[in-house]
């Protein structure tokens, strides 16, 4: 088997351990095609190993296979449009226009038009965002304008966050759209700093569990969801992959907010009951997180998401308007109204470093707590349960032994301990079951926000940038000054709101969590009371 190499699109210059430096047109030879929160591992010309952005290299596949889609290259093949997607699974694939009719595919067709570059009749956002890695450097560290230039200058490296979200655009003043008064979001002062003004029509959404269909005479199977905004109290149906391009225009639509991610795709065993369970948990979860934010909840895509019926062509209309929306990139932070006191820079600066350092500190733990319950949990499915098994068998053996004596007095006893052993087999179970009642749905909760913290760092770096772009600039610049002031309101925005949603998530599932404990050694309890009891009845 060949080895699979990557030809380089722009440097890279490695700044953590584990990461390696590689140059534009180098070629790379990769250790697996498999992603890792957008970075791939290989070796560089210099025969250095370790990790560097998915999205900053081309897969060569010439060398390898000739069998493309009709000439095209597989969707993993990292094009040069491609590149500007940067996200193995967001943006990359899906936050382009495409036909209507794919929709009626199923999500899992590798049909050549998914994979197709874009080309004449569909056109690619005008600010593609990446959801994922590698943005994680410093603005500070990219390269500035250009030497000489007496006005703001652009970053020279295109491909980084500010200039892909649009962030650049609309600080430099070349943002233009009509926003309509229902586009327009506010970030209000609060208690604590910049907030997203509440949503004053809260509303929830129920997801029921699928139901399996076919169609093409049953050749084709897909699993259907039933949602249900309280809003509305209409069921409306939706697949996996509805929620997907919905994720794809949300991700496009909002460069500085936190679009919390989707369950991951499952090629095979689609159907099987524990993944059903476990996909329909993660959109509820997922769903919880939409309908709780104040702007993605009330957004026309997702009211369109959430309320269109069965009419397909109302669907397709709608559709279309969403995949043609103009608010998206530079354009979004024309729809923000901020406080009419502006931020204080250093204020901003300081805030923001912060929460890195919080998150980077949230996410090196999150593993650590994931890793102990997931550890526990085998545990207590199979060491603990076998292990009171083993006591429960022994205590049987025992009482075998004692009836080998036949005397009649000794019945109740031996019946008794038979029972005790009886009792510690079905403690072996509760232990074994547990962990599904109280561990996993922690871990579910630390997956999900392991997504919303692998956001961030291009949020902050689009906001970093902006930053940087107004201290290298003359005092006299009072709009770019402004418009920084709209880009760090919605961050910091962004950033209260991911800390009041964690409080009450983690509040919620620890509460949870403790409650399930208790009951659960309640039940323990109440199985070791019952064989005491045992003891007096049959004396």
């Amino acid at each position: 088997v060949m080895a699979l190499k990557a030809r380089v699109l722009y440097d890279f210059h490695s700044e953590n351990p584990g990461e390696i430096s590689i140059s534009e047109n180098e070629e790379v030879t990769l250790f697996s095609e498999e992603e890792l929160d957008g970075w791939l591992e290989g070796e560089n010309s210099r025969g250095e190993a370790g990790l560097f952005p998915a999205s900053y290299v081309e897969v060569l596949r010439d060398h390898i296979t000739s069998s493309h889609n009709n000439g095209l290259p597989s969707s993993k093949a990292l094009t040069p449009s491609h590149a500007s997607y940067a996200s193995s699974d967001a943006a990359a694939q899906r936050g382009v226009g495409g036909s209507d009719d794919d929709w009626d595919d199923d999500w899992d067709d590798s049909s050549p038009a998914t994979d197709a570059p874009q080309g004449v009749g569909s056109r690619p956002p005008l600010y593609p965002v990446t959801s994922s890695l590698p943005a994680r450097r410093d603005s500070g560290q990219q390269q500035h304008h250009a030497k000489g230039s007496a006005t703001v200058g652009r970053n020279l490296n295109r491909f980084s966050t500010f200039v892909k979200s649009g962030g650049e655009a609309f600080l430099l003043g070349e943002a233009s759209a009509f926003v309509k008064d229902g586009d327009r979001i506010c970030v209000v002062m609060g208690k604590h700093g910049p907030e997203w003004q509440e949503d004053p029509y809260p509303f929830t959404c129920t997801i029921d569990d699928p139901t399996k269909q076919t169609k093409f005479k049953g050749m084709k199977s897909y699993m259907s969801y039933g949602l249900t905004p309280t809003h509305t109290n209409v069921q409306v149906n939706r697949r996996y992959k509805h929620f997907d391009w919905l994720y794809g225009r949300l991700v496009e639509r909002f460069p500085v907010i936190s679009v919390p991610h989707l369950p991951e795709k499952q090629a095979t065993g689609r159907f099987e009951e524990d993944f059903i369970s476990k996909r329909r948990k993660g959109l509820i979860w997922w769903m919880n997180h939409m309908s709780s934010h104040p702007v993605l909840a009330r957004c026309d895509v997702f009211q369109h998401f959430l309320n269109c019926g069965a009419d397909e062509k109302a669907w397709k209309q709608g559709k279309r308007k969403a995949e043609k929306d103009e608010l998206v990139g530079a354009n979004f932070f024309l729809t923000i109204s901020t406080p009419s006191v502006p931020l204080d820079l250093q204020e901003v600066e300081s805030k923001i470093e912060g929460f890195k350092a919080f998150t980077k500190r949230m996410d090196e733990n999150s593993v650590v707590v994931n890793t102990t319950i997931n550890e526990f949990a085998r545990k207590q499915a199979t060491g603990f349960k076998k292990e009171y098994q083993k006591v429960g068998q022994s205590f049987k053996l025992l009482a075998q032994a004692f009836e080998l004596d036949q005397q009649q007095y000794s019945a109740g006893l031996n019946k008794a301990i038979s029972e005790t052993g009886e009792a510690y087999e079905a403690i072996g179970e509760y232990f074994a079951e547990q962990p599904r009642q109280d561990l996993d749905p922690i871990s579910d909760l630390l997956d999900l926000y392991r997504g919303h913290l692998a956001n961030f760092p291009d949020i902050i770096h689009v906001q970093k940038g902006a930053l940087t772009k107004v201290k290298d600039c003359p005092k006299q610049e009072g709009e770019l000054h402004e418009r920084c002031n709209i880009i760090s309101c919605a961050t910091l925005a962004e950033i209260q709101h991911f800390h009041r949603t964690r409080v009450r998530d983690f509040r919620l599932q620890m509460q949870h969590h403790l409650r399930q404990q208790i009951g659960f050694f309640e039940k323990i309890t109440a199985r070791l009371q019952d064989a005491l009891q045992r003891y007096d009845d049959n004396q």
